[in-house]
């Protein structure tokens, strides 16, 4: 049995991780803390790591911004897996808007209150969604905390890693319009996979998931 974490994106919670199915492991979905201005994706995930008591041996599992920490997390704990889903390993693989949120840092201008309230301009770019998973992602949005978002939205585009974590796994879509897989290297590419496949392509990532927690 392997102790995992499971950490969402930005926007989300640990319902993201609701058509997931590990197993009989031990599995901790992890909230969100909320952060110090100056925290860094780095010493975020430090203090996940001593909140959640994660310790070498464990497996983490992020998704899109979970997968960030994630790889930060790998750099500090000696992980027996660390899984990326739907995110980007270093900022080799990172989108060209993240050069333009540093030269022009247009996410400082947006009020906190009112990142929760995107949801109808940032679906589109996410994938399409039943009714169901619309409802949902729009609710994760809703409950989100506008000081964690906005923190979010800084450190993601100060983000420098470029260290690849040992024992990585990394899956992306083909249609992901958030992290284009072109530009990613070393995954697991699911055709026809948006930004948000954990919700529709979840047959196919557990499969994924299943072998991949079989490996040595």
């Amino acid at each position: 049995m392997h102790k995992i974490f499971l950490i969402a994106g930005l926007g989300a919670d640990t319902r993201l991780f609701n058509n997931i199915d590990l197993g009989d492991n031990d599995v901790t979905p992890v909230g969100w803390l909320e952060p110090n201005e100056y925290d860094t994706l780095a010493t975020y995930a430090q203090k996940l790591i001593h909140q959640y008591f994660i310790t070498d041996n464990s497996i983490v599992i992020g998704v899109s911004l979970g997968g960030m920490i994630a790889a930060e997390i790998a750099k500090q704990v000696r992980l027996n897996k660390v899984i990326l889903i739907s995110s980007i390993k270093t900022v080799n693989e990172a989108p060209w808007y993240f050069k333009v949120g540093n030269v022009l840092p247009f996410y400082k201008l947006i009020p906190g209150t009112f990142l929760p309230k995107l949801g109808f301009m940032i679906k589109p770019v996410f994938g399409k969604m039943n009714a169901h998973d619309t409802w949902l992602f729009n609710d994760m949005l809703k409950q989100s905390s506008p000081k964690f978002m906005k923190w979010a939205l800084g450190a993601v585009m100060k983000w420098r890693n470029e260290t690849v974590p040992a024992n990585l796994y990394h899956i992306v879509g083909d249609k992901d319009l958030v992290f284009n897989y072109k530009k990613i290297s070393n995954a697991t590419i699911i055709k026809g996979g948006t930004h948000i496949m954990v919700f529709d392509k979840a047959k196919q990532i557990n499969k994924l998931l299943k072998g991949i927690l079989k490996k040595k």
